[in-house]
């Protein structure tokens, strides 16, 4: 019914990351992560994608439009040989050669990229999940079947030559199927996936979700960390850490307390990764920042990065460009003002001000206190009470930093904290309110921070957009900015104020729910596509900005979709003004009784045609 233009790709050997440890300082390692077997698992590939003059050469020459093409293709010769014959190619032509030599070594040495994934339907997938009869509204519930449909045309299934063969590509290898974002995005990404992963929940394809844990935790036990994506060149940076907040998702809908419990060695790994690896002291408390630890501009946006570097005069300098822009690229906020800092100590600049490791970011330190209740939690689920114990000592020291160092009186919620200037970034970014969705303050102080959250809404005038709260007030240009809004935000914010409990926390949070369920059927009945991301300014409108055109798919936010159907379903129809316009049901009406009369026109066009011939 709908037309999704899906590239192949998905998972691949992740084994070959960590051997690009060998480009950083041994001071960075973890000293805590999970042994690496270096004899069993060659990683030759990151030579090829991660670093080095070929790398160098091929991306400044700009031979396609997105940087990420060639980084995703497959070699067809080992790295080896690869590296020898373009070596011999660079002395031939004096190291100089034109983009049509480029171009042709490219064509010889390499396949086209997505050719590591089959398509794959997942077999536990059912086409009437029990969610969709929780939809009141006709059209609406035509939507979430819709939405349930396209799980299937998301999924795929690795090929064994990856597995076989990892030296030949840059993508990680793992062992089971899985559901990928969409668009451009070819294989999984770590936080994306925490939102399709409940998506999958509620659409009862328990099988499909616990087969994704399984591959995370699979990484974590190979090489201590789950990479921003999977790819080998995502080689020195996270994401936000999810892991163990989809383990508690799938055991919350399946009951399965063994899975936790067998889990738990893997999350506290990764728990532990994340606070070896990104703390910083302000004010006195141990609290956590975004940073990378890997060298050299983003493979995937390599001559995009060289050139923003240029403005900088030294190489040092250029340096610490890079590390702070794969920095911000670990946030997920890839890229956004909330990350710079300019002479003056305030957000207003540009990529070249970027300091994401300066700043102590809200969301981060109140997904770590989240992490460490979960794995308390599921400690206690098998009866050590001394790991019980020992997290929710973890998980007190880091509230104790977040209140004392993030939770800001006169804003009403928690700020992020810039370290250079040793002050809180007063800017409004979704995740001031994140520690309301991982429950990461006082519960005594519930009707307080209520009542300051509300006046901070009301302050930044955060509910007069049609299509959604966006990402910040500020209009760069970046995709992370204003007027961009996204899926994974307004499921903080919703969730988070819903978690508050209190009448008019709860009010907004249902209103803004409605909204954006309305907002987004708009968008897909006016094209048959869920985008990556929208605009706050227009009901039903898709976003833009940033470093590549809008793409659509789009796993978080049908996963987000799906389980505010489930959750709002019986309350919202065509009449519902989910904050302004609320007609966007009719449109959908009147789009899809328009394709249906066309294509009655044209069917019934075809067999007059065929008759009269």
């Amino acid at each position: 019914m709908f037309k999704m233009k899906l590239i192949f790709g998905l998972l691949s050997s992740l084994l070959i990351v960590l051997n690009v440890c060998q480009a950083r300082s041994p001071d960075a390692l973890n000293r805590n992560a999970i042994a690496k077997d270096v004899e069993q698992f060659n990683f030759e590939s990151c030579q090829i994608y991660c670093y080095g003059n070929l790398l160098h050469t091929i991306q400044m020459a700009k031979l396609y439009d997105d940087s990420k093409t060639f980084v995703d293709m497959k070699l067809i010769q080992s790295p080896a040989k690869t590296l020898e014959d373009f070596d011999a190619l660079m002395a031939a032509k004096n190291n100089t050669p034109s983009k049509e030599d480029l171009q042709t070594f490219v064509n010889t040495y390499f396949g086209e990229k997505g050719t590591e994934l089959e398509l794959y339907t997942p077999t536990d997938w059912k086409e009437h999940p029990a969610f969709v009869d929780l939809i009141t509204d006709p059209d609406l519930k035509q939507w979430g079947i819709d939405l349930n449909n396209i799980w299937k045309e998301l999924g795929r299934k690795m090929k064994d030559d990856v597995k076989n063969n990892p030296d030949y590509y840059s993508i990680i290898y793992v062992p089971n199927p899985v559901i990928i974002p969409g668009g451009r995005f070819i294989e999984f990404y770590y936080w994306d996936s925490y939102w399709i992963i409940r998506g999958l929940l509620y659409s009862e394809m328990y099988d499909t979700a616990r087969g994704m844990i399984e591959n995370f935790l699979s990484i974590v036990q190979r090489i201590g960390f789950i990479p921003n994506g999977g790819r080998v060149y995502y080689w020195g940076r996270s994401q936000m850490p999810l892991l163990t907040a989809m383990v508690k998702s799938y055991v919350d809908f399946t009951n399965d307390d063994l899975f936790a419990i067998n889990a738990l060695e893997t999350l506290e790994h990764e728990f532990e990764y994340f606070i070896n690896n990104h703390t910083v002291q302000a004010k006195g408390h141990d609290l956590y920042v975004y940073s990378d630890f890997s060298t050299g501009p983003r493979p995937e946006s390599y001559s995009e990065d060289v050139e923003t570097a240029r403005s900088f005069e030294t190489e040092e300098a250029k340096e610490a460009f890079y590390s702070e822009i794969k920095s911000g690229a670990e946030s997920g906020m890839d890229f956004s003002s909330r990350w710079f800092i300019n002479e003056n100590g305030t957000n207003v600049g540009n990529l070249s001000t970027i300091k994401t490791r300066s700043i102590v970011a809200v969301d981060l330190n109140a997904l770590l206190h989240w992490n460490a209740k979960i794995i308390a939690e599921f400690h206690s689920k098998a009866g050590n009470t001394d790991k019980v114990i020992e997290y929710e000592t973890k998980a007190q020291k880091i509230m104790e930093g977040i209140q004392a160092v993030l939770w800001n009186e006169e804003a009403g919620c928690w700020l992020d904290y810039d370290l250079i200037n040793e002050k809180p970034r007063d800017y409004f970014v979704p995740t001031n309110l994140s520690p309301l969705w991982m429950k990461a303050y006082n519960i005594s102080d519930t009707e307080k921070i209520s009542a300051s959250v509300l006046k901070y809404i009301d302050r930044n005038n955060l509910d007069q957009f049609p299509g959604g709260v966006p990402n910040t007030l500020y209009n760069t240009g970046e995709q992370w900015d204003m007027p961009n809004v996204w899926a994974p935000m307004q499921y903080i914010l919703v969730e988070g104020l819903n978690n508050l409990g209190t009448t008019a926390a709860k009010e907004l949070s249902k209103k803004w729910a409605h909204r954006w369920v309305l907002s987004n059927f708009k968008a897909y009945s006016d094209s048959f596509n869920m985008y990556e991301k929208y605009n706050a300014e227009e009901y039903g409108g898709h976003g833009g900005g940033g470093e590549y055109g809008v793409q659509t798919g789009f796993g978080w936010s049908n996963g987000v979709i799906i389980e505010w159907l489930t959750k709002h379903g019986r309350e919202i129809n065509q009449s519902t003004d989910g904050g302004n316009g609320g007609g966007g049901g009719g449109a959908a009406s009147t789009r899809l009784i328009s394709l249906l009369g066309v294509a009655s026109v044209a069917l019934v066009a075809i067999l007059v045609g065929r008759v009269v011939w």
